[in-house]
């Protein structure tokens, strides 16, 4: 009975966030817009074209499509080489995410005007507006295969594309896991078109996340989310420091127009979840208790809601907070003056008015 009143303390301990207020400026209400997605779920990330056109997001099937604003609707723009369209298309499946693939971050290159993509199971994606069909750029780097491609963005001067690789040792699916264990083999790269060379900039991450790049490219802002944290890391220097401590698990970064970056915070930490994220044998555990815990971890985000966004400067002061306004949020995308708000978990997109 000890064992499992052990167990029964560690399970609430490392799986319920506690809501609570965060204080700092706070944006008044103002009504939404939802563009639903057909036959689709999932929309993580936004990019848009150099014309302008789009968004453009990546769904849970494996597919990217466009936001169409004259007919209202969402169109498949891309799909990667190989896609199985009977077995895939409208999947939600995460035991097919290795098989249909899992496009997370997205961003073009404004000058060629190719699209590349962080698939989390098939790598740095690329896809013309020729021929659109994604194709593997970057599989693997040091000698190892992409674990869990997760986001990028480009310097729009030289090319070059920096993206994250979550883990090594756990896929998308496994993402809970990566958190819980508290997994240290997450990485930053650098790929350069021109020269088709890979360069990892930084290893033992804490589930590497979302990637800015600084509007004067002198650095990458660099997000870790098990330690709810965002990293500087100066490009020239190679140097990396802590540049603020979140209140919340973070997911995308994007720069914002107005200045600085737009953080989405998918879930509130708390000391309880601090506490049991720091015990070691708690975290060894977890992951062997007779539960899903990718599934116990999306009821608990729809029971309790509370995602946050907040806009932080160069120097990681807040600048603005978007609270309480949406219960789910991979990343905030502003473009004139609308955020876009994307969420894994979701069938739709979200616009904001600012």
């Amino acid at each position: 009975m000890k064992g499992k009143g052990m167990m029964a303390a560690a399970m609430a301990a490392c799986m319920f966030f506690f809501i609570s207020s965060f204080e700092g400026p706070q944006h008044d209400d103002a009504k939404l817009q939802v563009l639903p997605l057909s036959n689709a779920s999932g929309p993580e990330s936004f990019a848009f074209d150099a014309a302008g056109e789009g968004p453009y997001t990546g769904v849970s099937d494996g597919r990217i499509f466009k936001w169409s604003p004259e007919q209202h609707q969402w169109t498949q723009f891309a799909v990667s080489s190989g896609y199985m369209g009977e077995e895939c298309a409208g999947s939600q499946d995460k035991e097919k995410e290795h098989i249909c693939g899992r496009p997370l971050g997205l961003e073009f290159n404004n000058k060629t005007g190719d699209l590349f993509v962080a698939d989390a199971y098939k790598g740095l994606l690329k896809a013309t507006q020729d021929e659109r069909i994604l194709k593997p750029v970057v599989t693997s780097a040091e000698g190892g295969a992409l674990g869990f491609t997760n986001s990028l963005d480009i310097d729009q001067n030289s090319g070059v594309i920096y993206f994250s690789d979550s883990s090594i040792n756990f896929q998308r699916r496994q993402f809970m896991k990566a958190i819980i264990t508290g997994d240290r083999t997450g990485r930053v790269m650098k790929y350069d078109p021109e020269e088709e060379k890979v360069e990892v900039l930084i290893n033992g991450l804490a589930f590497a996340n979302g990637v800015a790049l600084s509007r004067d490219g002198s650095f990458l802002l660099i997000v870790e989310t098990t330690e709810c944290r965002i990293l500087k890391y100066k490009l020239k220097e190679k140097s990396v420091q802590v540049l603020v401590k979140l209140p919340g698990f973070p997911d995308n970064i994007k720069r914002s127009p107005r200045g600085g970056y737009w953080v989405a915070m998918h879930s509130r930490r708390k000391k309880v979840v601090q506490w049991a994220l720091s015990v070691s044998w708690i975290r060894r555990m977890i992951p062997y208790l007779p539960f899903d815990l990718h599934k116990l971890s999306e009821l608990m985000e729809r029971w309790r809601g509370g995602a946050l966004a907040m806009r932080i400067g160069d120097d990681g002061e807040v600048l603005e907070v978007l609270d309480n306004r949406f219960k789910f949020i991979s990343e905030v995308h502003e473009r004139n003056g609308t955020l876009w708000v994307g969420s894994v978990l979701v069938p739709f997109a979200s616009l904001y008015k600012l």
